[in-house]
This record gives structure tokens, C-alpha cells and sequence, in this order.
């Protein structure tokens, strides 16, 4: 035989250990018959098949019952932890073929915090649902819903965009850097989304409306770009009082800002949605009426 080349191992058949493992916790060949719904000769040629297997004496009749040998106590030890293995892998196999999974979409701000509560809450409650989350700006999270990507999403949008199984306005407010203020510079340097993103243009309306130049001097796609510019001074932004940080100030109507209130925040699904999207839609439901939008 090449020296690269191994002889081939034989293969432990469940149904065999089963066998031993039952004989030695029952302590007898006939009890062990009656447990596994088998005959005492069957249970005897499984044992000594599998005394065969491995060279050695498993099982040794005693004065009142049988009792394993030290390769028994082995084997057995081996053996429990492979059937072990194998009802595990029963359950978790039966487990996967029931669970659901339900892909949602959610504006980075709604990340964390209090959402994040609610989809702990609703994953002990349904246990065989894995949740997919993907955050983003509202516009990819829309694409990726008619996509057929995304099974439920929530969305802020302009008024009356789309029809969700709920809806809420969402109240905006203006911040401004805590330790170095820019609204007073002139043009007044503005943070903002890239083109076409939320709050953009209603920033840019509203400082024309007062008869101010502006520049934008910042645009992220992402929320915490947007915080962080804010907060190092880089200019003025618009964005909901949840992601208002302690570094930041917030302006209104003393600086003779106006209120922006032309947008929405909507829960959307299929009407052809599974019972368990139905029921994460109703969580973000209550979360969401919870937070006082």
C-alpha cells in the first residue's frame, strides 16, 4: 500500500449504538428488546456486530445484570455523544425546514435603540423567524422593496407617496454645531444628502425663503456623516429630534427658520405578505406609535 494511502475506517451505524447504549442503561438484554420495540436476539447480533467492528468484548453478563467492559465504558461514552449529536441535528434540521425568514429595510436612524428592543422582543416571541435587516437611505431601501429584495419596509417620504399599512408625520427640526454655531456665516454652509435625498431640497427652500445665500459644504450618504459634520462645524442641517445628538444645537424660530412637516413615515408590505411580515408590521406599528412621531 502506498504510504499516502489509508485503509478505509468503518463507519459506526447508529441503529448498533443505540442498542449497546440501551442494554447498558437498562442493564439487561430483554428490557432493552422491550424499550426498542425489538426482539432480545436482534439486540444481541447488533451488540456483537459491533464487537466485531472493534476488536473487542463490549458487554459482560454479571451476577443480576449486564455490565460494559473498559472498551465498553469507551465505546459507550462515544456513543451517547454521536446520538446526542444526531437528535440535535433532527431538531435543528426540522427547525430549518418550518423557520421563515423576513427581510426588512429601515432608515439608518431607525437603527439601534428602541428598534432594535422591539425586533428582540419579536424574535423571542417567534423564535423560528430569522430576521434580515438592511439599513440605507429611504430611496434604495424603496428600490429594493419593488425589486422584490425586501419583504416589509419602513420609509420616510413625501407626503402621500406611497400607501403603507400605516403612517405618521415625521417631525424634523434644524441643528446647527453646539460648539462652533454656522448658521450665522455668510452663505450659510449646509449638510445634506446627496441629490435627490431626503430633507435636501426643503434645506435649500427654506434658506432662500429668508433671503439667504448658502453653499453646501458637506453631503453623506450616511446619518452619522451627517451628525458628525454637523457637530464639527461644517454647517446647518434638518433632521428628526431622534438623531439629534449632545453635540448639537438646535435652531427654530427664534433664528426665523421655518417648520418643514411635508413628510412621512410609512410602514410598508405585500398584501400577499406572510404572517410572520404581517406581525413584525404591527410591532413597528406600535413601536412607532410609541414614539411620539
Amino acid at each position: 500500500m502506498p504510504p499516502s494511502a489509508k485503509p478505509n475506517r468503518a463507519l459506526f451505524d447508529l441503529d448498533l449504538l443505540r442498542a449497546i447504549v440501551v442494554v447498558a442503561d437498562c442493564g439487561s438484554f430483554t428490557t432493552a428488546a422491550s424499550r426498542l420495540h425489538s426482539t432480545q436476539s436482534t439486540i444481541s447480533q447488533k451488540v456483537r456486530r459491533l464487537e466485531d467492528m472493534v476488536g473487542h468484548r463490549l458487554l459482560v453478563r454479571g451476577h443480576r445484570d449486564v455490565l460494559p467492559t473498559d472498551a465498553g465504558q469507551t465505546l459507550l461514552g462515544y456513543a451517547r455523544h454521536m446520538l446526542a449529536l444526531n437528535d440535535q441535528m433532527i431538531e435543528a434540521m426540522a427547525g430549518a425546514l418550518v423557520g421563515v425568514t423576513v427581510r426588512l429595510g429601515v432608515p439608518e436612524d431607525f437603527v439601534g435603540g428602541r428598534t432594535t428592543t422591539a425586533l428582540a422582543a419579536f424574535s423571542r416571541q417567534h423564535r423560528q423567524v430569522k430576521l434580515e435587516v438592511t439599513s440605507g437611505l429611504c430611496r434604495d431601501l424603496s428600490q429594493a422593496y419593488d425589486n422584490g429584495e425586501l419583504d416589509l419596509v419602513l420609509l420616510k417620504q413625501r407626503r402621500n407617496s406611497r400607501e403603507g399599512m400605516a403612517c405618521w408625520p415625521e417631525r424634523l427640526q434644524w441643528i446647527d454645531s453646539l460648539r462652533t454655531p454656522a448658521f450665522e456665516l455668510d452663505p450659510v454652509p449646509l449638510v445634506t444628502f446627496p441629490p435627490r435625498g431626503l430633507y435636501r431640497e426643503d434645506i435649500i427652500q427654506a434658506i432662500e425663503s429668508m433671503g439667504r445665500r448658502w453653499r453646501i459644504s458637506f453631503t453623506s450618504s450616511s446619518l452619522s456623516g451627517i451628525q458628525a459634520a454637523v457637530a464639527d462645524g461644517m454647517g446647518v442641517s434638518l433632521l428628526p429630534p431622534r438623531a439629534a445628538t449632545g453635540e448639537h444645537r438646535v435652531l427654530g424660530a427664534a433664528q426665523g427658520l421655518p417648520e418643514v412637516d411635508s413628510y412621512e413615515i410609512v410602514v410598508v408590505h405585500r398584501p400577499t405578505a406572510d404572517a410572520m411580515v404581517t406581525a413584525l408590521a404591527e410591532a413597528l406599528k406600535h413601536l412607532l406609535a410609541g414614539e411620539g412621531l
